[in-house]
């Protein structure tokens, strides 16, 4: 069946309601927003799906988080644990409510008992749900820091953790099997609740979650002791973190906490931001003009779904800056292992784990502690995957875990990225470092001029619709067809292939096998401390580069990272026009 012909069932199907018709019939004469809509199912990967809210098959609407609710309920049912349930979240986002009420009437009509939050709450509230509650399964329905046009539906398996690649083509093969939409049936919301099918959390999971964000905490009587009088500036930017954050902050010492008032409550729209990621300097706009008035030096900020955490700090200059996810990683990395060291409570067999495009200043930091620190493909069920056959086997202890893409995780009692323990931690190493009578800034140039000064970054080019996609997908091919053997004036030493699973030196034309999952990532090894990394988003139109560079200087590192950013856009740019 093609675009057209699909458009024109989802408008004379009566399955479909009326709202969803009109929405479509509006427009009937945009041929190319029909093809948009329609040449496509939406696609349902390894961490679930996200796309931008509307009626068609290749958006987010009732129909489609029907679809994949009804493939997570076939896979829970070949898994023979229906009675287990499955625990459902949702953010601040337009129609959370509505596909997380969805969800769990499918899981109903399937006869799989469902835990429904009764409001927003953290991904990794979810995450800690799943596994507090003992479900077979969760779901969180959020787009994390996308644009207010877009939504998502993010499965959870058993453990907490996003769905590993085994488990995922699994539920994936299940939505895919459902060839009808129409076919999906859902309960009653008040026959689902009469049948206790539909059981509404909230408070006791509250406490429990907040009970073991603060078993993380390093230096508890060091919150208390300078909590008291420490300022630090928060905002949720319209999202979920809003009440655990200030929750976790006020019980472990810190008192004055100011929130940013016109992004406190819950908003849709993200209505005093481009769009709500804590990457962006721009986001914290309010936040810094309250804290010139204030005086208040560093400010902490979530995304929607409170699993990415900014932080923006005064430098020597009295300027703001926004530390990259990297920074804030390699911070909290240093405090939680020289902390644990001192206390005599570092394991032997610790160990960390970052992402291929995270910072490798964290792996000086780790192994300065004499730490194992290992590598996994970019996504945090990468690192929630090594928890579970690592620490959850009594093999080894799990530390601590980051991601640059403003992702962080210590304690095993979730299995995903908490912006919730990560404020809590950054307010703790703030209060760690004016202690010594230094700021986070400070604190930052102190860990460069122990380890040396590295800077890492990334540009990314949105492609949208189905040209967009085609045209990414053709620039990764080109450049695995392309010899590259130097940037600029420095030569290629290693390509690494994930795609292909090899990884080759370009000096020997020796080959050696990557031992990760096959993914579409092409990583360049250019001397010791200097590579870059191209790989399309797994849940946004668009494909990203990743720096990393070091020195003997900071204005050294800005420097080698303009010639190499150059250098590589010279290559990229022509592949993307």
């Amino acid at each position: 069946m093609n675009y057209k012909e699909m458009y024109n069932q989802w408008i004379e199907n009566p399955y479909y309601d009326e709202e969803t018709k009109a929405e479509l019939l509006a427009i009937k004469d945009n041929e190319k927003e029909i093809e948009d809509r329609f040449y496509k199912e939406l696609e349902f990967g390894t961490g679930g799906m996200r796309g931008i809210i509307g009626a068609g098959t290749n958006r987010m609407n009732r129909y489609t988080v029907r679809k994949a609710a009804q493939g997570l309920a076939n896979f829970v049912k070949n898994q023979g644990q229906n009675e287990k349930g499955v625990a459902v979240a949702y953010d601040s986002r337009h129609c959370s409510y509505e596909f997380a009420l969805e969800t769990a009437l499918v899981m109903a009509c399937n006869n799989i008992k469902t835990f429904l939050f009764d409001e927003l709450r953290p991904t990794p509230e979810l995450s800690f749900a799943v596994r507090h509650l003992g479900c077979a399964a969760g779901v969180v329905i959020t787009a994390s820091h996308n644009p207010k046009e877009y939504n998502g539906f993010k499965a959870y398996g058993s453990d907490g953790c996003q769905l590993p690649p085994k488990e995922s083509d699994e539920v994936i093969k299940e939505v895919e099997a459902i060839k009808d939409i129409s076919e999906i049936r859902c309960m009653s919301k008040d026959e689902a609740i009469e049948k206790g099918l539909v059981q509404i959390i909230g408070k006791e999971v509250d406490d429990a979650y907040i009970n073991a964000v603060k078993m993380s905490s390093i230096n508890p009587e060091l919150c208390r002791e300078h909590g008291k009088d420490t300022k630090i500036i928060y905002t949720p930017i319209h999202g979920s973190g809003n009440k655990p954050v200030r929750r976790v902050l006020k019980e472990i010492g810190f008192e004055k906490v100011l929130v940013v008032k016109e992004q406190e409550l819950p908003d849709s729209n993200f209505s005093t931001v481009k769009y709500p990621n804590p990457e962006e300097k721009a986001v914290f706009n309010l936040a810094m003009q309250m804290a010139k008035k204030e005086d208040v030096d560093v400010i902490i900020g979530t995304d929607p779904d409170a699993d990415r955490v900014g932080v923006v700090v005064k430098d020597d200059k009295g300027e703001f800056i926004t530390l990259t996810g990297n920074q804030t990683g390699c911070l909290l990395l240093e405090y939680i292992l020289s902390q644990k060291q001192a206390k005599g409570d570092l394991p032997k067999n610790a160990f960390v784990v970052k992402t291929i495009v995270s910072s490798d200043l964290a792996r000086k930091i780790a192994e300065n502690y004499e730490v194992e620190i290992m590598d996994v493909l970019t996504g945090f069920k990468f690192i929630g995957e090594k928890i579970k056959l690592l620490d959850d086997t009594g093999k080894k202890k799990f530390i601590f875990g980051f991601e640059e893409s403003y992702g962080y995780l210590t304690g095993t009692y979730a299995r995903d990225k908490d912006a919730v323990v990560a404020s809590m931690l950054v307010a703790e190493v703030y209060a760690w470092y004016k202690s010594r009578g230094m700021n986070l800034y400070q604190g930052l140039l102190e860990l460069f001029n122990k380890y040396g000064y590295v800077k890492e970054d990334v540009d990314a080019f949105t492609l949208k619709g189905k040209e967009g996609l085609e045209k990414i997908n053709a620039a990764m091919e080109s450049l695995r067809s392309m010899d590259i053997r130097k940037i600029g004036e420095k030569d290629v030493y290693v390509i690494s292939d994930y795609k292909k699973q090899i990884k080759r030196n370009v000096k020997t034309n020796e080959d050696f096998k990557i031992i990760l999952p096959e993914s579409n990532v092409l990583h360049y090894t250019l001397n010791p401390g200097t590579w870059f990394c191209i790989r399309p988003s797994g849940t946004e139109p668009k494909i990203k580069i990743y720096y990393g560079v070091s020195s003997e200087s900071l204005d050294g590192a800005k420097k080698e990272l303009d010639v190499l950013r150059q250098g590589v856009m010279s290559i990229i740019k022509p592949l993307l026009e």
